[in-house]
């Protein structure tokens, strides 16, 4: 009887022990945080015969400082599958050593050539969003009301909202609850007017992001051309250039150590 009751004793530590260190596991498992990373369907500037998507940078900077800070990153688009990458961004002197990582790296371009569909995804359950420039999204990502309400509802629940270079555009028609535009009043950047007409691309665009964003009511912040420039304001994170996109993921991966 004695060697029953040892028997029994010893299988419910057992059990107590397993479901511990399972319960454990799960806990370091979910703790890890997670950002979505959405980039543009888009590669065509209109009838200019350009070709467009993200800037290259602006994608490989962000995903190797998170995920090397080990959080997961998670690419999405409005049409799932391969995103553009702008190709005057895979040229010197745009390229970066991060663009020549993911360049060799499967994982990363597999990631970017099967990107998640964003309306498939639960956005609840990630930390942050970061979205990259490119002149693409200007039109598609910068109406795109699955990604309007993402940003509300990101920013309205205190999880950063991190966007570079063109990126700040999609912020144009964002309204929060009160019925009042996110940026009325925020301190912001984005790529300014001048860096487009520096590169003569100005005429091509749908909209300027620095005059609409200073219509809604934004504080629109800018430094010299293609200077690195990031300002955070509350949730909302931005970079002006893609020298801006380290630096702007590196607040973002500083901030969701907190």
């Amino acid at each position: 009887m004695k060697n029953l009751l040892k028997t029994v004793a010893f299988a419910l530590l057992l059990a107590v022990g397993f479901s511990a260190n399972a319960q454990n596991t799960s806990f370091k498992v979910n703790k890890q945080k997670r950002v979505l990373l959405v980039m543009s369907s888009y590669d065509d500037m209109g009838i200019s015969g350009k070709q467009t998507g993200t800037w290259f940078t602006e994608l490989a900077a962000p995903y190797y400082i998170l995920t090397d800070a080990g959080y997961e990153v998670v690419l999405a688009s409005p049409d799932g599958g391969e995103a553009p990458i702008d190709l005057l961004s895979m040229k010197v002197p745009f390229t970066t050593d991060y663009t020549g990582k993911f360049l060799k790296d499967p994982v990363a371009l597999f990631a970017a050539k099967h990107t998640r569909k964003l309306r498939n995804i639960d956005y609840n359950m990630f930390d942050a969003v970061f979205v990259p420039g490119g002149y693409g999204l200007l039109t598609d990502l910068a109406s795109d009301q699955h990604l309007i309400k993402l940003i509300k509802d990101f920013y309205e629940t205190n999880r950063p909202i991190a966007m570079v270079c063109h990126a700040p555009a999609i912020l144009r028609d964002v309204k929060l609850t009160n019925g009042e535009y996110l940026v009325k009043g925020k301190n912001l950047t984005g790529f300014k007017d001048a860096e487009d007409a520096e590169i003569e691309l100005d005429r091509l665009l749908l909209f300027s992001l620095e005059q609409e964003l200073k219509g809604r009511g934004a504080n629109y912040k800018s430094v010299a051309n293609w200077a690195p420039n990031v300002v955070v304001d509350g949730a909302l994170m931005t970079g002006q250039s893609p020298a801006s996109a380290a630096p702007l993921a590196e607040a973002l991966r500083d901030r969701l150590k907190k």
